[in-house]
């Protein structure tokens, strides 16, 4: 008898050993998300002439992808669409988040609505601990008072900026971070980083043993730039320099101290930026790339994105072939850490985890963009409730879709089509259009039925 007992014990050890040895283990998430960082401002993709050492370390130590998307130019929207695995205009989000009134002239919502998809509730319920830190931008703020708090989305806990519905004090309960005058209790302007990344830090330490997510999007570098107290007199290009330096700095902070913590080699880290910047400084900040915040063209779309989990996202590996957008991180970030997705939820992006793990497979699916519903500013008010570029060649129509090589731009009411090859032509210089009618015709027909399919 006791010798039955044994040898059932033996087995049940090494049937749960076995198990153990071989269950996933589910990686911490650090999502940073920069404000208006254009693709060229990362070191790593050519750089704008600004030393980014620690973010470009980073992309050594992961995989750097060359062909990444936001949803929009511009930064609510985009958000959105990094939250929720969709487009965001099926939520009716279009435009920035601004007063009721200058939503209302977008023709969109005021806060995102707590019933759409959230990647942050699907790790909570898979039993993450969450916060958000930082610029948050998808209601809240002005006179919008009655959007939904964090943990409507999924979080734990929030520390947003004024455009929130849970203003941090430190960063500024009623004042944008560029005011004149701050509040008596409100961080520096060029001090707003170091606090974020401070806040990281103590989330994942007292998260203990505990997987966590924590979606850290700082607002530099947005204009205007202020990397120092007092008057600053330096030209523009000056200053920008400085903010991008420091950023770089405390992104380099932070990566050390989950180091400090044990966290390094289980969590995983991405880096991008929210859309293309503003101003382009010539282009140099898009790495030649035509457009820029605002616009459907490359500079306003493609942005920066690395990611790095030690020993699943191969090292020091650029992707250069794989189309890769934010409406993909949902699907593709449960995929890699075993969290379920939820039921009944039909993604616009699809799963790339193989592609994260270093297979060399492409997207299925085509990707479409809009922005732009009118010519704003709206009446007398003067509300800005689409702003476009002022650099020259630089405003895009409103369409957009690509599909492999190929993108299209139209406007939403049929002409103006623009068709582009974006393996020969990534600066879109030559417009194809004339010479491939059938490839318009086909593709323009997908982007307008696409745009008409929106709320």
């Amino acid at each position: 008898m006791l010798r039955t007992r044994l040898s059932f014990l033996f087995a049940f050890l090494c049937v749960f050993c076995g198990h153990s040895q071989t269950a996933p283990v589910r990686p911490n998430l650090l999502f940073i998300l920069v404000d208006d960082l254009g693709w060229g401002d990362l070191g790593a993709n050519g750089g704008a002439g600004v030393p980014t050492p620690r973010m470009d370390q980073l992309a050594r130590e992961g995989t750097r992808f060359t062909q990444f998307y936001v949803a929009s130019p511009i930064c609510s929207p985009s958000r959105c669409g990094l939250l929720t695995g969709q487009f965001p205009a099926r939520w009716r989000i279009t435009s920035f988040l601004q007063s009721r009134a200058g939503n209302a002239a977008c023709g969109q919502a005021d806060f995102l609505d707590p019933n759409a998809p959230s990647i942050v509730r699907a790790f909570k319920q898979a039993g993450y601990a969450t916060a958000h830190i930082g610029k948050w931008h998808l209601g809240g703020g002005r006179d919008v008072s009655d959007a939904p708090k964090f943990a409507a989305y999924g979080y734990d806990g929030g520390l947003g900026t004024y455009e929130s519905p849970e203003p941090a004090a430190p960063l500024g309960l009623k004042t944008m971070p560029w005011a004149t005058n701050r509040e008596q209790q409100q961080v520096a302007r060029h001090d707003r980083t170091r606090w974020m990344v401070d806040e990281t830090l103590a989330f994942a330490k007292r998260s203990g043993a505990r997987p966590w997510l924590v979606n850290l999007w700082l607002d530099d570098v947005h204009t205007p730039y202020s990397p120092k107290e007092g008057k600053d007199e330096r030209e523009f290009a000056a200053k920008y320099r400085d903010v991008l330096v420091e950023t770089d700095r405390q992104i380099g902070r932070l990566l050390g101290g989950l180091r400090e913590l044990g966290a390094a080699t289980n969590t995983l880290v991405l880096l991008a930026g929210d859309n293309g910047p503003e101003p382009s400084l010539n282009r140099t900040r898009t790495g030649g790339l035509r457009g820029m915040k605002w616009s459907l063209y490359e500079g306003g779309i493609r942005t920066p994105f690395v990611a790095r989990w030690p020993g699943v996202i191969p090292a020091n590996r650029v992707n250069t072939a794989t189309v890769v957008s934010a409406v993909d991180f949902f699907p593709t970030l449960c995929a890699l850490a075993g969290v379920p997705t939820p039921a009944g939820v039909k993604f616009d992006g699809e799963d790339l985890s193989a592609v994260f793990r270093g297979a060399n497979t492409g997207r299925t699916q085509p990707l479409f963009w809009e922005y732009g519903r009118q010519p704003a500013p709206v009446g007398k008010s003067g509300i800005r409730a689409f702003p476009y570029p002022n650099e020259p060649g630089a405003k895009s129509p409103n369409v957009a879709v690509r599909e492999g090589d190929w993108k299209l731009l139209v406007n939403a009411d049929g002409p103006g089509a623009e068709l582009y090859d974006l393996a020969t032509d990534p600066n879109e210089t030559k417009n194809l259009a004339g010479a491939d009618p059938a490839t318009v015709t086909r593709l323009r027909a997908a982007a307008l039925a696409w745009r008409k399919s929106l709320p």
